[in-house]
C-alpha cells in the first residue's frame, strides 16, 4: 500500500533521527574524553555495587515512590550500566591516588604565584579600636558586637557574670515565642562566668573569648549536657566527651548559654520541641538547619500589630 506524504516524512524523519543518534553514540564512546567526563548514557562500563529487585523495593520507602515488579526488575538489571556511573562523574576514585599533604577543597589561597602571601590562616590579629564607653542599659549592651564585649570585659567595665545573667534572660523572655533553645546551661554558664571574673581579675586573661557567652547548635558534644540533634530518638543522649569546637571554646574561656535548636537531624526547623520561629516575623518559622543560632541572634523587629507588648519589651 502506498504511503501518504505525511506518513512518508514521518518515517523518514523517524529513519533520520535513529541513525544520527547512533552516530552520535558510536562518536561518544570512541572519542577520547577528557577525565570527569561522564560517558554516553547506557554506553559505560559496568560499575558499583550488584543491586537487586529487593535493593529497589527496600529504596523506595525512603523516597516514598512506588515501582510496579517489571519496573524494579528492569531497574535493578541495567542500573550499574546506565545510572552508577553518572554518580562517580570521573575515571573512578580506586584509578586516582590523592597525595597525603593534598589540601582539603575547603581551604582557599588568593595569593598568586610570586606575590607576597598573607597571614596564616590560624593567625589571629586583633583590633586595637576603642570600644567607647559602656552603654547604661543593658539593651544596647546586649546588642553590643563582641569586639566591643570583649574590650569591656578585659578592662573590667563589665563583668562577665553580668553579661552571662543579661543573655540568659533575655533566653527566658524570648525562648517560649521563639523555641530556639533546646537546654539552657544556666548553672554551667553562671558558674563559667565566674571564673572568668577571678580569673581576669588575677590577670591570667586568656583572649578575646574570655567571657564571652556563647550558644553552640545541639549538634555539637557537650560533656555530660544532652546532645540530640533535634530528633526524638536522641532526646536523652548525653554524651561523655566534648567536641573539639566546644574544647577550644571552654579553653578560650567562652561561656556556654545555651543547646540551640535545629530541625531534626540538621533538617528544616523542626524539632521535637516544636518549630523555630522566625524572630523578624514569628508567624513564619526560622528555616533551617540553624534555626536556633540563628533566632537567637538576630536582631528582633516584631512587625505584626498582635506583637505590639512584645516589641516594647525589646
Amino acid at each position: 500500500m502506498s504511503k501518504s506524504r505525511r506518513q512518508f516524512l514521518a518515517a523518514t524523519s523517524l529513519t533520520l533521527l535513529g541513525a544520527a543518534a547512533a552516530s552520535l553514540s558510536k562518536a561518544q564512546v570512541s572519542a577520547d574524553l577528557p577525565p570527569g567526563s561522564p560517558s554516553a548514557f547506557g554506553t559505560g562500563p559496568v560499575v558499583g555495587p550488584q543491586v537487586t529487585v529487593s535493593t529497589f523495593a527496600e529504596a523506595e520507602k525512603l523516597v516514598q515512590v512506588s515501582l510496579s515488579n517489571a519496573e524494579r526488575t528492569m531497574a535493578a538489571a541495567s542500573w550499574r550500566k546506565t545510572m552508577a556511573g553518572l554518580y562517580e562523574r570521573r575515571t573512578g576514585p580506586r584509578k586516582l591516588a590523592l597525595e597525603a599533604s593534598l589540601a582539603p577543597g575547603s581551604r582557599w589561597d588568593p595569593v598568586l604565584p610570586g606575590q607576597r602571601t598573607l597571614p596564616q590562616g590560624d593567625r589571629f590579629i586583633r583590633s586595637k579600636a576603642d570600644p567607647g564607653a559602656l552603654p547604661a542599659n543593658d539593651e544596647d549592651i546586649a546588642f553590643a558586637p563582641v569586639t566591643q564585649l570583649s574590650r569591656w570585659i578585659e578592662t573590667r567595665k563589665l563583668s562577665s557574670q553580668r553579661l552571662t545573667n543579661l543573655y540568659l534572660e533575655r533566653l527566658d523572655r524570648f525562648n517560649p515565642k521563639l523555641r530556639c533553645v533546646i537546654t539552657l546551661t544556666r548553672e554551667l554558664a553562671l558558674a563559667q562566668a565566674k571564673k572568668a571574673d577571678d580569673e581576669i581579675a588575677a590577670g591570667k586573661y586568656r583572649g578575646p573569648l574570655h567571657g564571652i557567652p556563647w550558644g553552640t547548635k545541639d549538634l555539637l558534644d557537650t560533656a555530660g549536657i544532652p546532645t540530640t540533634y533535634g530528633a526524638e530518638p536522641f532526646r536523652n543522649r548525653v554524651p561523655r566527651e566534648d567536641a573539639v569546637v566546644v574544647k577550644r571554646l571552654n579553653e578560650a574561656g567562652a561561656v556556654l548559654v545555651a543547646k540551640l535548636s535545629l530541625g531534626a537531624l540538621a533538617l528544616n526547623d523542626v524539632w521535637f520541641g516544636g518549630q523555630t520561629m522566625n524572630p523578624w516575623l514569628p508567624e513564619e518559622g526560622a528555616s533551617g538547619s540553624s534555626a536556633g543560632p540563628g533566632a537567637a541572634t538576630a536582631p528582633v523587629w516584631w512587625a505584626s500589630p498582635s506583637e505590639a507588648k512584645l516589641a516594647a519589651a525589646l
